[in-house]
C-alpha cells in the first residue's frame, strides 16, 4: 500500500480524530480533507494542466490541505517561504517553472497567479488516489537549498522516493498508531517537516505545529510539555537551548525521540534521555537529496559511540546504502576515512540543474552514488561514524585540521553547548581558527591555556568571540554562515 492508500485509509478508519493542532485550534481528519477536496477543486478550475505548483507556506490548515491536495492529484508541490526576499522567490519560480501559487491570501510574486485557499467551500470527496505509475520518476515535491554560487539549489524527490521513505521508516519499527502526537517544529521548506506531518497522517496521527513566531525552542518546550508529545524528531540545537530546563521536562508519555539535521553531542544527549525515560532516541541522518533521511542510530545509555563526542549515524535504513569513497569515487574500506556516499531508493534523480548533478553524483559498476559532503568512516558494528564536513576540514600550516575536534575539547573545557569553530583569514591572507561562544564575554586566558594541553599549537583558535544568542537558520539550525559573516565584520 503506497503512503497516499495509507493517508486514505486513516481518513475512512478515523473521520472524527484530530489530524492537526496549529496555534491550539484542533482539525479533524474530516475537517482537514474537507479543506483539500475544496482546494483540489480550485486546482481543477484553475491550473488543471499544470505539473508544478508553488505554495506560500505558513502555520496553518490551508498550507497543509494544500499540500495534500496536490499529492492527491499526483503534481509536484514546491513550498516557497512568504519571508524570502523577491530575488530568491524569483529564481525558486523560475527555476521551478511556477505559474501557479497557492496561497490563503492574495500576493504579488511576478510572473505567477495566485489561487486564493482561503474562505474555501466545503468540499465532498478528494479525487481518487493517482494511479500507481505516478510513483515513478512522477516528482513529489521539490526543495531549494542554499547553493555555494548563491543561486539556490532545486532539489526534486519523487512520489517514488518518498513510498519509499515511509516503507523504510515503517520497517524500523517505532510502531506509530493513531493514538500518537507528533511534534511538527520544522518550516516546510525543510525536508524534516515532511517525515513530521506525513507519516503520523498515515497511521491516522495528530500532528503538533510551532508557531512561526517568538522564541522557537520555548515554543517547542510548551508543546512538549502541554500536549504529552508521543513522537518527536529534532534538530539537536534545540537539545542546546532547552537544556537549561532540563530538570523541569518529564516526558514519560514520549515513545520515540529522534535527532537529525545536525551533529548530535553524547553529554546533552544522554542529559536528555532522563527527560524522556521511556522513549526509543535514536540519531538519525539523511541530506535532502537522499529524502529526509536514510541512517539510523540507536542511543543507548553507556552504550553510545562517537567520535569527537558526536554520537555515530549508524547504518541504512531498508532500501539505502552507503559506501565511503575518495576523491577518484574508489570505495574504500571499514575503518578508513572517506567521503560518505549514498545509494538506493530514497535517492533524488539528481538537481533541476544538470551541471549541479554532475559535480555530486557518479556511477560505479551499475550503482549511482550522491556524495554527500560529509567525512566518515565505519566501525567494526558496522555503523557510520560522522567526523565533520568536507568543507570544515582546513589546512592550517600544512596541517589538516577538523574543525569539530577543536569544538569538541572547547566544549569539553567550558562545558558549553554552543560552541563553533570557523575558519577565517588573516590579514595576511592566511587561514586561521576563530572560535565563538554563545553567551555574555568571559575571560579566554584559562580556556586557551586548557585548550594548549589537548591539541598542537596550529589548532589554537586566533581569536575567541561571544555572541549572546546563536542565530538559527529557516531549517532551525545554527546558522555557521551567519555567524562567519558576524566575525568577519569584527576582525
Amino acid at each position: 500500500m503506497n503512503f497516499l492508500n495509507k493517508i486514505i485509509a486513516a481518513l475512512k478508519a478515523h473521520p472524527g480524530r484530530q489530524a492537526f493542532c496549529i496555534q491550539d485550534t484542533f482539525y479533524t481528519y474530516s475537517q482537514l480533507f474537507s479543506r483539500v477536496a475544496s482546494i483540489q477543486s480550485k486546482i481543477n478550475e484553475n491550473c488543471p494542466g499544470e505539473q508544478n505548483v508553488g505554495i506560500v507556506i505558513n502555520d496553518d490548515i490551508e498550507t497543509y490541505a494544500s499540500i495534500l491536495a496536490l499529492l492527491f492529484l499526483g503534481k509536484t508541490y514546491i513550498p516557497v517561504h512568504p519571508g524570502y526576499p523577491s530575488d530568491r522567490v524569483g529564481q525558486i519560480l523560475e527555476q521551478g517553472s511556477i505559474k501557479y501559487l497557492l496561497s490563503k491570501k492574495e500576493v504579488a510574486y511576478n510572473g505567477a497567479e495566485t489561487i486564493v485557499t482561503g474562505g474555501y467551500t466545503p468540499g465532498s470527496g478528494i479525487a481518487p488516489v493517482p494511479p500507481e505509475f505516478a510513483f515513478g520518476n512522477t516528482n513529489a515535491y521539490i526543495l531549494f537549498t542554499s547553493g555555494s554560487t548563491g543561486v539556490p539549489k532545486g532539489v526534486p524527490i519523487t512520489y517514488h522516493n518518498l513510498d519509499s521513505f515511509v516503507s523504510a521508516f515503517d520497517a524500523l519499527g517505532y510502531g506509530a498508531t493513531e493514538q500518537d502526537r507528533f511534534l511538527q517544529m520544522f518550516e516546510l521548506t525543510f525536508d524534516l517537516s515532511v517525515m513530521s506531518y506525513l507519516v503520523p497522517l498515515c497511521h491516522g496521527a495528530c500532528v503538533y505545529t510551532i508557531p512561526d513566531n517568538g522564541m522557537k525552542f520555548m515554543s517547542i518546550y510548551n508543546v512538549l510539555v502541554k500536549h504529552n508529545i508521543t513522537f518527536a524528531l529534532m534538530v539537536p540545537s534545540v537539545l542546546a537551548n532547552l537544556r537549561p530546563y532540563f530538570e523541569e521536562i518529564d516526558l514519560q508519555d514520549m515513545r520515540v525521540s529522534l535527532f537529525c539535521g545536525e551533529a548530535l553531542y553524547k553529554d546533552v544527549v544522554t542529559e536528555w534521555m532522563a527527560c524522556v525515560p521511556n522513549a526509543r532516541v535514536e540519531n538519525v541522518y539523511g541530506p535532502t537529496e537522499a529524502t529526509i533521511f536514510c541512517l539510523t542510530y540507536q542511543i543507548n545509555p553507556g552504550q553510545i559511540t562517537d567520535y569527537n563526542g558526536i554520537v555515530a549515524i549508524g547504518a541504512p535504513m531498508a532500501g539505502m546504502g552507503a559506501i565511503l569513497a575518495d576523491e577518484h569515487n574508489k570505495q574504500l574500506p571499514d575503518g578508513e576515512r572517506g567521503e560518505l556516499c549514498l545509494h538506493g531508493d530514497q535517492l533524488t534523480p539528481g538537481y533541476l540543474d544538470p551541471e549541479k548533478t554532475k559535480l555530486a553524483f557518479f556511477e560505479v559498476d551499475g550503482i549511482r552514488y550522491y556524495r554527500t559532503g560529509d567525512i566518515s568512516f565505519r566501525n567494526e558494528a558496522g555503523d557510520f561514524i560522522y567526523c565533520g564536513r568536507v568543507d570544515h576540514q582546513v589546512k592550517i600550516q600544512g596541517f589538516r585540521v577538523e574543525l569539530s575536534e577543536v569544538e569538541f575539547h572547547l566544549r569539553a573545557i567550558t562545558g558549553s553547548s554552543n560552541v563553533v569553530a570557523l575558519a577565517t583569514s588573516n590579514a595576511n591572507g592566511l587561514t586561521q581558527i576563530d572560535v565563538i561562544f554563545e553567551g555574555e564575554k568571559a575571560d579566554t586566558e584559562p580556556v586557551m591555556d586548557a585548550l594548549k594541553t589537548k591539541v598542537p599549537t596550529y589548532m589554537l583558535p586566533a581569536q575567541i568571540h561571544f555572541v549572546t544568542t546563536f542565530p538559527l537558520n529557516t531549517s532551525g539550525k545554527t546558522d555557521r554562515k551567519a555567524l562567519q559573516k558576524m566575525i568577519v565584520q569584527t576582525i
